[in-house]
């Protein structure tokens, strides 16, 4: 029996040469908190991590994004059957647009492609105070900027001291810090919460 490492089994899918490919979520975590997870091995300081890309989605062509990174470089990262997708929850290649934020974890290919092992559309991290406290929304403040989160009945979750995450967001409080897990609606101040982490 042939053993694939992590590169080997992305490189054969990007190349077609895998007769059927696992999921990706058998290859690492598609949780939200994943996208900002140390990883085992790390570039030298000051570089860039060649198997990570994160930027606005600039184009899509089938399979290939191309995103625009915050440092100026432009990364094309291409999906596979087993690339997990994340976007406020579980999704495919098809929710991606034009315009939408993205981080990527994968494998640097020989002509600099990125293949992708795991894609968080716009997701977001945000540590803020909690401000006011609405039926289906949470304003907030971060840094001295006002974002409106979004609860979405039956994902939003709360965990409160480090206990098991659940859905009873009742326990949160105007003038409490959280720290926040979503989707940003892009070009908004507005975020979908998938995860608040607070003190009850």
């Amino acid at each position: 029996m042939t053993t694939f490492d992590r590169r080997t089994l992305l490189t054969s899918a990007v190349l077609g040469t895998t007769a059927s490919l696992v999921g990706a979520t058998a290859l690492g975590s598609l949780a939200p908190e994943a996208a900002f997870a140390t990883r085992a091995k790390s570039p030298e300081p000051g570089a860039p991590d060649p198997d990570f890309a994160e930027g606005r989605v600039t184009g899509r062509n089938g399979a290939v994004v191309t995103a625009g990174g915050s440092d100026g470089r432009l990364h094309r990262i291409i999906l596979t059957g087993g690339t997990s997708v994340w976007k406020l929850h579980p999704t495919t290649i098809d929710q991606v647009s034009i315009g939408d934020g993205l981080y990527a974890r994968g494998v640097l290919l020989p002509d600099g492609m990125l293949a992708a092992e795991s894609v968080w559309v716009n997701i977001v991290n945000l540590k803020v105070g909690i401000t006011s406290i609405g039926r289906n929304q949470i304003t907030m403040d971060h840094h001295g900027h006002k974002v409106v989160g979004h609860v979405v009945p039956g994902l939003s979750a709360a965990v409160y001291n480090g206990t098991p995450a659940v859905s009873d967001l009742s326990m949160l409080s105007v003038g409490r810090h959280a720290q926040v897990l979503g989707a940003w609606r892009p070009d908004t101040n507005e975020v979908d919460i998938a995860t608040i982490y607070a003190a009850a």
